[in-house]
């Protein structure tokens, strides 16, 4: 008869060195400082950007990672046409340099997809390296007609279909889909715009 092996306490406690919950008011501060790390001070100059500049991502598809009470991981998923079709589109994905080795960029990014399959989306568009994001379905299969507001490398827009046939036939531009923001700003000049007078 085979002896159980028993897992040692310590191990059992260390097996799980971060949690993965829904992006919180509180973990802005610690989001923007991690974004800023990961992709330097341009970052807000970059083409996706252009989509998601002013506009809040799509619900319940905005998740932050959290180890020991810090936040060392982000990810959000947005609405877009693509090309006339709807669709996701994922970035900015961004772990911490010292949580890199824990598995953190990868459970963000199966939260996520599980997640948005579960909403009843049906695809997910997103920039990045090929060699990364190929393990979680993502290829170039079926984004070759795309094109978004700005410079970009042609074989880092990578395409998921969520629902089998999602992305076929799409062309065009990339293009934002949810609403715009009403920051303090446009409800004060809303506020101070003079009203019409009565000739």
């Amino acid at each position: 008869m085979t002896a159980l092996r028993k897992t040692p306490v310590a191990l059992a406690l260390n097996a799980a060195p971060f949690a993965i919950r829904a992006e919180r008011a509180s973990d802005v501060v610690a989001r923007e400082a991690l974004l800023d790390a990961c992709f330097g001070a341009n970052r807000h100059t970059r083409t996706c950007q252009r989509l998601r500049d002013g506009r809040a991502p799509a619900e319940g598809l905005a998740l932050s990672a959290v180890a020991r009470g810090k936040l060392v991981g982000t990810l959000r998923l947005w609405h877009v046409s693509a090309g006339g079709t709807r669709a996701l589109m994922l970035g900015p994905l961004a772990v911490e340099e010292s949580s890199r080795q824990l598995g953190v960029g990868a459970a963000l990014m199966d939260h996520a997809l599980a997640a948005a399959r579960a909403r009843g989306h049906r695809a997910v568009i997103l920039l990045g390296d090929a060699s990364y994001y190929a393990r979680f379905g993502f290829s170039v299969e079926k984004t070759g007609e795309l094109r978004l507001p700005g410079p970009f490398e042609r074989d880092r827009l990578l395409g998921l279909e969520l629902r089998e046939g999602a992305l076929d036939g799409v062309s065009g531009m990339i293009t934002p889909q949810a609403p715009v923001l009403k920051t303090k700003a446009s409800r004060a000049a809303k506020v101070l715009r003079p009203v019409p007078q009565a000739a």
